[in-house]
């Protein structure tokens, strides 16, 4: 996008701080960083910086430090994620007390913003309903919930239990073993693939587990073989 265009772009998606001036070193920042001109990544990672004075960014990169993250951590998911410099210092700090509260320990919530900036934005009540269920419910461990932060953006109701309540009734009949599968083959897999795994290979049941699947029948609901 030609740079005569992108300053109005941005002063028409937002409040300009220090006009052309901030325009100029924030254009020039994000061009070093390696973010590709032709991408809307470009646009949003310009976007942010143009925001924002150089005082906000420094306390944010600051508030970042003291929850573990180093400099290079910090632009490295900005990298990656734009938005992620947007967030609050009061919502870094709650998402932070929210996760450890749940049993994660700080390097486990430093690897999960690493790994998917997004679960910082999440609501205190998302996070806890869907840890919860996880860590209660399915018995996964903390460690392995924390492998996969991404499923903090999975849907509690059409995805997470849906998924769940499958397994559980393979378990129960000793269809897949006595262990839990992997957090990331149960909840990170498309739905056909999950669907051909834990559905449709067992040929004599598929009615049942879609019914579990769809939520029409409990997962207890299972026949015995």
């Amino acid at each position: 996008m030609p740079q005569k265009l992108l300053l109005p772009l941005l002063i028409s998606k937002s409040q300009p701080i220090c006009g052309k001036e901030n325009f100029d070193a924030s254009l020039k920042r994000v061009i070093e960083m390696g973010f590709d001109p032709t991408t809307s990544k470009f646009v949003l990672a310009l976007r942010m910086l143009y925001q924002m004075s150089d005082k906000t960014i420094e306390e944010k990169v600051e508030v970042y430090k003291t929850l573990g993250f180093t400099v290079e951590d910090i632009w490295e998911i900005f990298r990656s994620t734009p938005t992620f410099l947007k967030v609050s210092k009061t919502k870094m700090l709650s998402s932070m007390e929210t996760f450890l509260g749940l049993g994660f320990s700080r390097d486990e919530f430093a690897m999960m913003v690493k790994r998917y900036p997004l679960c910082i934005e999440y609501s205190t009540e998302s996070v806890i309903k869907k840890t919860e269920f996880l860590l209660k419910e399915m018995n996964w461990t903390v460690k392995a919930v924390a492998l996969h932060p991404q499923v903090a953006g999975s849907s509690l109701d059409k995805r997470i239990v849906p998924r769940c309540n499958v397994i559980k009734a393979l378990l129960s009949k000793g269809l897949i073993g006595s262990e839990l599968p992997p957090v990331s083959s149960v909840l990170s897999c498309t739905d056909p693939k999950f669907l051909n795994k834990y559905v449709m290979k067992h040929d004599e049941l598929v009615p049942e587990l879609l019914a579990i699947y769809k939520g029409q029948v409990d997962h207890k609901s299972l026949p015995q073989q």
